[in-house]
């Protein structure tokens, strides 16, 4: 029972009545029965309990001098009067000091620049390197990557991007469009959402050049065309904005028919290749025709001198050379006559030219009939 008398040890506010309860007597006399274990310890010998950590607790946090006041501390133990101003003073100075320095020091790396605002207005613009600013609310530093290659995609995944052209033709046209930023300033505060607007101006753009294009253009040699004008009128629609965009290029990466209808355009195209084809050939055969009749009136003007200066041999010439070019393709039996005898002709025996077509396709024979001695010639 000893033990149990330090541990539950009765406090001094309830040591002064005697408790009458289940434990019999109060113990500080002989009488039998359980001693009250809140009861003072044989000998009328009295402990003084030591507080607990609970108790110094519950104590600060009434305040020192109890709950009923006189105490000096108003916040759980927080020291009052002059030491605790200068506390309150020292604190405030140092939020005071690293809120100056965090929001007043900044880094502007080499591919940044920062634009500056004091109270919302434009003041400057900071150059790479470490910079001093008044501190926020006053100043506030808004920091661009202005050497960063920005590339928008035209159309965004794997969706159609169907265009119509100049012809009346429609396309399915994939592009980029590579942009950075010239001046931080116009970028800050003249563009809202830049991205959008960037899109929007080159979308535009792309879709008023291609409505004057053809489809053979947009499709073949034409796209570099294309693209150099997208890009000039792009940057002239965000020099109107005052962006402060610089477009760097523009690139087209397919331009084909959409694929619901790439069979009848891959047919038209066929088309289209043969016409060109056909028209090419008979504009060939017209030069050789007309080179042809030109050579053949140079050849009769020549003649036509010739035949000034010597009409009769000229006259001559001319019926020899066709009579030569009538009687070549012909069988014919030349007769002289010695004497005005008039000699027998083996006619069944003579010689017969080959018919041309015939030569052309088999090969003449190679034998010859024999030519009669008496005054007949082949």
């Amino acid at each position: 029972m000893t033990i149990f008398s330090r541990w539950f040890q009765r406090p001094d506010i309830l040591a002064t009545e005697t408790p009458k309860g289940p434990w019999g007597g109060s113990g500080d006399d002989g009488t039998s029965g359980p001693r009250n274990p809140w009861a003072q310890p044989p000998g009328g010998r009295k402990t003084t309990a030591k507080p607990t950590a609970l108790d110094e607790f519950l104590r600060k946090a009434r305040g020192s001098g109890g709950g009923g006041g006189g105490g000096t501390g108003g916040f759980g133990g927080m020291p009052s009067g002059a030491n605790a101003r200068a506390l309150w003073a020292i604190g405030v100075a140092i939020i005071a000091v690293v809120w100056i320095l965090f929001t007043s020091v900044h880094q502007i790396g080499p591919q940044q620049r920062g634009v500056v605002t004091y109270f919302g207005k434009y003041a400057g613009t900071l150059d790479p390197g470490v910079r001093l600013t008044m501190p926020a609310p006053i100043a506030d530093v808004t920091v661009v990557d202005v050497q960063k290659i920005r590339t928008d995609n035209f159309p965004v995944g794997d969706g159609e991007n169907l265009t119509l052209t100049g012809d009346q033709n429609i396309i399915d046209l994939a592009y980029s469009v590579r942009w950075d930023i010239a001046d931080p300033r116009d970028y800050v505060f003249q563009l809202a959402e830049p991205n959008d607007t960037v899109r929007a101006a080159a979308e535009s753009a792309m879709r008023a050049v291609v409505a004057t294009t053809t489809l053979d253009q947009a499709i073949g040699t034409g796209r570099t065309v294309i693209e150099q004008r997208v890009a000039e009128l792009t940057q002239q629609i965000l020099n109107d904005y005052k962006s402060g965009v610089r477009i760097q290029g523009v690139a087209i990466k397919q331009a084909a028919a959409p694929a619901r209808i790439v069979e009848d355009f891959n047919a038209v195209t066929a088309a289209q290749q043969e016409a060109i084809a056909n028209l090419n050939q008979s504009r060939s055969y017209a030069q050789q025709v007309v080179a042809r009749a030109q050579g053949e009136a140079a050849s009769f003007d020549k003649v036509y001198e010739q035949y000034k200066l010597a009409p009769e041999v000229t006259r001559r010439r001319m019926y020899y050379e066709t009579m030569e070019a009538v009687l070549a393709k012909s069988d014919k039996t030349i007769v002289e006559t010695p004497g005005g005898v008039v000699p027998y002709l083996p006619l069944s025996n003579a010689k017969r030219l080959p018919n041309p077509e015939a030569v052309q396709t088999t090969p003449a024979p190679a034998a010859a009939a024999a030519v009669p001695q008496s005054g007949a010639a082949q």
